[in-house]
């Protein structure tokens, strides 16, 4: 992959990076969500979960809907979800390992 490619993979991580905007993404599983929704749920203010929609939209993980005055979020990309999930099981299988490690040191 050319370094423009590489940087594009980067960005995609980057907009994953932050806890908050994983937190929006696993909201929307279920299906799109007005602002007024999202809000409540993920605890940060009005203005930071703009940011981060705002994020997860310029990268085409996020699209938006508007009807009437209330804007709706949906997830675009479900592969998303995958790479969330891969990175789960990464976290859960080196957690396991590391307790197997100590349970065989004692």
């Amino acid at each position: 992959m050319s370094n423009t490619g590489n940087q594009l993979v980067s960005n995609i991580f980057k907009a994953l990076s932050h806890p908050a905007r994983l937190q929006i993404i696993k909201q929307l599983v279920d299906g799109s969500l007005c602002v007024c929704e999202i809000l409540p749920r993920v605890e940060i203010e009005q203005s930071n979960a703009s940011q981060h929609l705002s994020v997860l939209k310029s990268q085409g993980i996020l699209s938006s809907r508007k009807e009437g005055a209330m804007v709706f979020y949906e997830i675009k990309r479900p592969e998303v979800l995958e790479i969330i999930q891969l990175a789960e099981h990464m976290i859960v299988t080196e957690l396991e390992e590391t307790k197997s490690l100590v349970e065989r040191s004692f």
